[in-house]
């Protein structure tokens, strides 16, 4: 149950109004002064620094262009510190008021728009949740594909595409009713990860090993054979990428080109056009595994670096699964908790803005983040913004913590194969990601591709059943022999790690003193 403390309650639910409880409490303070100048000064003092040391702790800030929360929803456990409230989420629900939000706004879910505006006129309460923003979001995506342009809300931009005649200015339902006595954790928490700043705490830890001009022998050696993450600098300065994708270059460019976003495919003009208007808990990430079929001029226009150009997966030609994709989206849109496609490594070079990065090594599952035993469904928070909020705190108790960073333009992080990882964009960022298979990686995608459940565990192309197949002939075939040349390398390798060394069958290495048998 969501509570907000009275820093918390200030800086979101009064800050834009109660203009008539500042006067009086001014006044108050006023008389106080007269009384006793220097005492209260003392008492200002101390609440002051209080408050500060409050405010530091708790550390929730809204970012300056958060709206007010536009029909007053409260989180619940305010109705605690209003013994004389009734919840009017409830009273307004009547019968149904024992389902949970969630499943009220699943039902909801199922209605057209028409059915949506009746049902908004029934009570406040219902008013509330019609007026729900993902679900106006679902009938857009749904029905308008792509071929919308964003007018500052889901439910407006429903309404000026299907009845243009309509003027949405003029009515208070656009405007927002505010609703008195309103509590609900779901549909408070749903606007405060929408319009919180990110916590300085949750940036400060940058863990991660930052290396500039190693070989590739030496990234070999230390990082992807031992599968750990690195940031590489300057691997991309030569890049006419880095100069030239903005915001304007991209859109001539692209013209007309439609890429894919979510569920849906849009025009670079028409999502910059959502971007610098939404305020959503989880905005629409651009994500286009064609980008370079669409747009050449894009694939030419950046390199793999020299550490990641074995990619064996060329060997299935234009049959290999999807491994390249363009990334835009504004800040706060990112990737929650997943591991990579195929369990194939990767890498992402940042051409604009910055990303915050946090993996977890393949043995450790995040917090709050939930996988299916085979692997297939993974079960985690609604957005980034709430598992920060409400599961990142934790980490920092444990022996094994994540390896973080921020990867600012111009910069590349490798992403080892089976590594859980989150990434926010902490502002508009532009990126390049690929997907790849070395031979240090290969034994461990040729075992996924072969698990029972393959079907539903591969990605990224039409033909799951045979990919196994297809690929461990192909490898056969392109170079012979390398199979069992590795396979005999690991064995090795295997071996010797279990042999001890003469010192080591002579000393007992966890006390550190000689041991002898007779």
């Amino acid at each position: 149950m969501l509570s907000c403390s009275i820093t918390l309650l200030s800086q979101t639910l009064k800050r834009k109004g109660k203009r008539k409880r500042k006067t009086k409490t001014k006044n108050k303070i006023r008389t106080k002064l007269k009384i006793n100048k220097n005492v209260c000064k003392k008492q200002k003092s101390i609440a002051k620094n209080q408050q500060l040391e409050e405010e530091e702790e708790e550390g929730f800030n809204l970012k300056c262009s958060a709206p007010s929360n536009s029909h007053g929803v409260q989180p619940l456990g305010n109705l605690y510190l209003n013994p004389g409230s009734v919840n009017s989420r409830n009273t307004g629900l009547g019968n149904l008021q024992i389902l949970s939000d969630e499943l009220v706004l699943e039902i909801l879910g199922l209605l057209e728009c028409p059915q949506l505006g009746v049902l908004a006129t029934v009570s406040k309460s219902f008013y509330v949740f019609t007026c729900h923003e993902p679900l106006w979001r679902n009938l857009v995506l749904d029905y308008l594909r792509g071929g919308f342009s964003y007018n500052g809300s889901w439910k407006v931009t429903y309404i000026t595409n299907f009845y243009p005649s309509f003027d949405v200015s003029r009515g208070t339902p656009f405007s927002g009713l505010r609703v008195r006595d309103f509590y609900s954790d779901y549909l408070f928490q749903s606007w405060l990860c929408a319009n919180l700043e990110m916590k300085p705490e949750w940036l400060e830890r940058d863990n991660i090993d930052r290396k500039r001009g190693i070989s590739v022998d030496d990234f070999v050696m230390n990082f992807e054979e031992p599968n750990k993450p690195v940031l590489l600098e300057g691997c991309m300065d030569d890049w006419d990428a880095l100069g030239k994708w903005d915001r304007d270059y991209l859109i001539n460019l692209c013209s007309d080109v439609q890429f894919s976003v979510g569920p849906v495919k849009m025009r670079l003009k028409d999502y910059f056009n959502y971007s610098d208007q939404v305020k959503e808990e989880r905005p629409l990430y651009l994500f286009d595994p064609k980008f370079a079929e669409k747009v050449p001029t894009l694939g030419s226009e950046y390199e793999v670096p020299v550490y990641f150009r074995e990619d064996l997966f060329n060997v299935l030609g234009n049959e290999r699964p999807d491994y390249r994709w363009i990334i835009i989206g504004p800040a706060g849109s990112g990737s929650s908790f997943h591991i990579d496609p195929n369990s194939t490594s990767a890498w992402n070079a940042v051409i604009r803005g910055s990303k915050k990065w946090i993996l977890f090594p393949p043995d450790v599952v995040p917090p709050g983040v939930h996988p299916s035993p085979d692997g297939a469904e993974v079960a985690c928070p609604v957005s980034i913004v709430e598992w920060f909020m409400n599961f990142y705190g934790a980490t920092k108790n444990w022996k094994k913590k994540p390896i973080e960073c921020i990867c600012k333009a111009g910069e590349v992080i490798f992403v080892p194969n089976g590594w859980w990882h989150l990434v926010i964009n902490l502002e508009e960022s532009i990126a390049i990601t690929q997907n790849y298979v070395s031979r240090r990686n290969l034994f461990n995608v040729l075992d996924f591709l072969k698990k029972p459940n393959a079907s539903e565990l591969v990605s990224g192309t039409r033909d799951r059943i045979n990919l196994y197949e297809k690929f461990k002939n192909a490898i056969e075939a392109s170079f012979p022999g390398m199979i069992d040349e590795l396979m005999l390398k690991a064995e090795e390798k295997k071996a010797q790690e279990k042999k001890l060394s003469f010192w080591d069958s002579v000393t007992d290495w966890k006390a550190g003193a000689f041991k002898f048998s007779f």
